[in-house]
Order: C-alpha cells, then structure tokens, then sequence
C-alpha cells in the first residue's frame, strides 16, 4: 500500500504544534491522531476523547472518515465559556 503525507495540528494560547505524518492510504482521522503523538507535547490532552475536525470542519466520526493526500487534521480544545455567554461578558464590559 502507498503512503501519504498528513498534518496533525493542536494549539493552545502560548504554545501550538504541527507534525507531519507519512500514513498509509487508507489511514482514519483517528489513527493518524494515535500515530501522531502530539500529547507528548501537550501533558493531559486526551486523543481518546478529543474532538477533532479536517481544516477547520468537525469531523463526527473520525474513526471511520478516511483522509485524503495532503489533509490537516486538527484536534480541539473543550470550549472554557459558552460563547453566548462569552458575548455577553463582552456586551456588559463594553456598556460600563
């Protein structure tokens, strides 16, 4: 089976990281994650559980989504305020 290159891309605030992978055609969105091993850069992320997406598109089953030649799989952060809330917070800041 022929290879493909792949990217696989977390980011925090003050620190972000990309790794490029040769991964077998065929290859999901989950395995190139595991293959990955960007948590060795990032202590507590969880790849098991994490919610990931393809250029910025939420990928729902990344177990069986299948990536193609060039495609950068990105793993996302859990949300720290509800962005209805977060608007709000802005409005109220802004209105003093």
């Amino acid at each position: 089976m022929s290879k493909i290159h792949v990217e696989v891309a977390y980011a925090l605030p003050e620190k972000q990281k990309i790794i490029a992978l040769d991964v077998e055609e065929g290859c999901t969105v989950k395995e190139a994650v595991m293959k990955s091993n960007i948590d060795a850069f990032f202590p507590g992320l969880d790849l098991e559980n994490a919610k990931v997406g393809i250029f910025g598109k939420a990928v729902r089953k990344p177990q069986e989504q299948v990536l193609k030649p060039g495609e950068r799989v990105e793993i996302y952060r859990e949300l720290t305020v509800d962005p209805k809330q977060a608007r709000a917070n802005r409005a109220a800041k802004t209105a003093k």
